[in-house]
């Protein structure tokens, strides 16, 4: 049975801080719902659910049956919803199934989902959720994300024209009908937006749901206004966006979408079918402002326990503390003893990866094997490293926060912070890519000892007080001292070069990091 029971509303209000918006105030309680067996979901169409045991998909987790109760049957995305939940809790297949099961039904293919990630890597993750569960009720998936070149993607996206090309009526208006051939599209901001710009037959004319993942992230970056040109175009059509030509005929801006107007039930001034927008986040932001960008339709939270934040239930938390010189040495040792098990190492910059990965390779037989993961690197070498490492290839990854968001890797146990995460919620994101799934793992953190009593504040916001104190024996650091001090002079010889061709290259190219970093946004 699906346990519907939600808590009484003096029990829901947050301990920590009252959000400002009343709907953030008493919101539904996941952990009031239980997992609930895949045979057991109520209105699940068989296919999907054959598909899902093909998955190997046994049962559901509170925060998806929460999020199907909300969203399929007599409620059916009457409310707009907004999941707040610990990263690897399932809210990806959460938002995908009832979207899925919604659209199994319709007769005419063409876009009606859309949800955009802020990275590809993200984005691909998604797609493949999609695809395993969209095909067998007859739908169709694509993915815009810049991995491939636009026309490659145009031809997935767009079907071709009977009539070849649409007839031109001048520079600025073109009239043609909707010839988008996916379902669903998932897309990062930047190339979504090249498909709005100049993919011609690229609509939001039929666009039912719109999810928003990662989505403290995706408004806090700009991201070239993604979101409220996706808005605009899912509007009403309004005689503000008519033209005339000089025979008196109606035309309609390309970038124009035309829905249909009509009273919704219970709400009146609305249109009809309505935009129905879920967005999710393990950290999702209360801030008003933000909010008000999504344009949100009398929003339902679902949110995990009485905090704000949240650490997965299964992780175990660890601090060492140690001095600045030697905690390159403590966190060798420290792999040493977790035995080569896969392992991500998380540093507060690109420069401090690429000198902490450095040092390790002048270190003869480290029992593990290492690499740089950074934004500095190219995307194919990225791709490469991240595969290699979930092919048990590789080790131990060094990188930064580029890596924190999001992504998946089976059988991930171990967490560590090499430099201790500024905010509450870079803990979580970086915690959050072990103990996932109902798995088990640990995160441990270096500190330095005044950063101790910052650390423990930090951690009692995400309900998290129990964080051990994990000590390295002091024989293993001590028997490292000589090789450590000729693999530290080792590392400034090899990183003179490179900082004077850096500064080379700087002067002669100073728009070149910039360049870099928009392109990596698609």
């Amino acid at each position: 049975m699906v346990n519907m029971k939600r808590k009484g509303k003096e029990d829901e209000v947050p301990s920590d801080r009252v959000p400002h918006l009343p709907w953030m105030r008493y919101p539904v309680d996941i952990d009031s719902f239980s997992g609930c067996p895949v045979t057991s979901l109520p209105r699940l169409d068989p296919r999907l659910a054959q598909a899902l045991q093909r998955m190997g998909i046994e049962s559901f987790f509170p925060v998806q049956v929460a999020t199907w109760l909300e969203t399929v049957g007599p409620g059916a995305f009457q409310r707009d919803i907004c999941i707040n939940s610990p990263t690897g809790s399932g809210k990806t297949l959460a938002y995908a199934l009832p979207i899925v099961q919604m659209l199994s039904t319709r007769k005419v293919r063409c876009l009606r989902a859309l949800v955009v990630l802020p990275t590809r890597d993200l984005a691909l993750q998604v797609k493949d959720v999609f695809d395993a569960i969209a095909p067998v009720v007859g739908l169709t998936v694509a993915s815009a994300v810049g991995q491939s070149s636009i026309a490659d993607e145009i031809s997935d996206l767009i079907r071709k024209s009977k009539q070849g090309l649409y007839p031109t009526l001048d520079d600025e208006f073109v009239e043609m009908e909707p010839q988008t051939k996916v379902d669903i599209l998932v897309a990062t901001p930047g190339r979504l937006m090249d498909h709005i710009n100049m993919t011609k037959g690229f609509s939001l004319e039929h666009l039912q749901y719109l999810v928003v993942d990662e989505t403290d992230r995706m408004l806090r970056e700009a991201y070239q206004s993604w979101l409220p040109t996706v808005i605009q175009f899912t509007r009403p059509t309004s005689q503000d966006h008519l033209r005339h030509d000089t025979a008196g005929q109606t035309l309609i801006h390309p970038f124009t979408t035309i829905r249909r107007s009509g009273v919704e039930r219970g709400f009146k001034g609305k249109c009809f079918p309505r935009l129905a927008k879920i967005v999710c986040s393990a950290t999702l932001t209360q801030d008003p402002s933000k909010l008000s960008q999504l344009e949100l339709h009398h929003p339902l939270l679902l949110n995990s326990g009485k905090k704000r934040y949240r650490i997965p239930t299964k992780l175990e938390s660890y601090k060492l503390v140690c001095t600045s010189n030697l905690k390159p040495l403590c966190l060798i040792v420290l792999l040493q003893e977790l035995r080569g098990e896969k392992c991500l190492v998380f540093t507060s910059s690109v420069e401090s990866s690429h000198r902490l990965s450095t040092l390790f390779g002048f270190f003869e037989d480290l029992p593990f094997k290492f690499s740089e993961f950074s934004r500095l690197q190219r995307e194919s070498t990225r791709r490469k490293t991240l595969a290699a490492f979930k092919e048990g290839e590789i080790d131990v990854l060094i990188g930064t926060d580029i890596m924190a968001r999001g992504i998946h890797i089976d059988g991930l146990r171990y967490v560590i912070n090499y430099d201790m995460p500024p905010y509450v919620k870079t803990y979580i994101h970086r915690a959050g890519r072990t103990a996932r799934a109902g798995e088990s793992g640990s995160c441990f953190t270096f500190l330095r000892k005044h950063e101790v009593k910052t650390f423990d504040k930090m951690l009692k916001k995400a309900d998290d007080s129990s964080c051990s104190l994990r000590t390295l024996p002091e024989e293993s650091i001590e028997s490292l001292r000589p090789t450590f001090s000729s693999a530290l002079k080792k590392l400034e010889e090899s990183l003179e070069p490179e900082s004077s061709k850096k500064s080379k290259s700087g002067d002669k190219a100073p728009g070149g990091a910039s360049k870099r970093k928009r392109t990596s946004e698609k």
